[in-house]
Formats: C-alpha cells, structure tokens, sequence
C-alpha cells in the first residue's frame, strides 16, 4: 500500500508526526484483512488493538510517498501479532516499524472471541 505523505500530516517539527504513523499502521492492518478475510469472516469478526510498539528510525517529509507492508506473526485463539514496515518509496529506506497485538472480538456483541484455525491458518506465519 502507497500513501502520499499530507500536509495535515506534518508536525512542528517539519515532519510526519507519530500519530500518523499509528494511522498508517491501522490502515495497512485494515486493508489486509479485508484483502484476505473471506466476507463471513469480516461480518462476524472485528477486532481491537492490546498493545502498539513503534520504533522510528527516520522523518518523513512532506512530498514523500511511503510504502506500508504489514504480516501477521504468531496467532493464537485470543491474539494476533502484526507486524508493519514503513519505507519511503523513492529509496527504500526504512522508516519506522511496529508491532502489534490485536485481539478478535465479535462484531454484533463486541466481546473477545476465539479464532478458527482455519482463520489462524490462513493469516499466521
């Protein structure tokens, strides 16, 4: 996934502020799973997130165009790890990375709920 970097997006310091990279890190989530979730899976399971860890390793500026890449690490019935990449786009050069950890809820109750293997299978490495 591509996003051109904003001018909203530039903080007092003249670069992308980090609520921004949270942003892009929940978007690239989202993206995923509507990407690969069967449409029985999106209607009955949503999720919400227990924990980010971000690291920075470089400023984005305004003008840049950034590559968001994301993959599911362990899974388990109560949680997912994600991983997430952001690299600006003309060079490659890493940007920031995340990891975190969402927990599936039920859509209609909004309650934790367990994950099919099937479901752990198919998004897990």
């Amino acid at each position: 996934m591509i996003v051109p970097v904003l001018p909203g997006d530039i903080d007092e310091q003249n670069h992308v502020n980090n609520t921004v990279y949270l942003r892009w890190v929940q978007d690239v989530a989202t993206a995923h799973w509507r990407a690969v979730a069967s449409s029985d899976a999106q209607e009955n399971i949503a999720w919400v997130v227990l924990r980010h860890e971000i690291d920075y390793q470089a400023p984005a500026m305004l003008g840049d165009e950034v590559v968001l890449r994301t993959w599911v690490g362990k899974a388990t019935r109560l949680t997912f790890e994600r991983f997430t990449e952001i690299r600006r786009n003309c060079d490659g050069r890493l940007l920031s990375k995340a990891r975190t950890l969402w927990c599936p809820i039920n859509a209609q109750t909004s309650r934790p709920m367990r994950i099919s293997g099937e479901v752990r299978a198919q998004f897990s490495t």
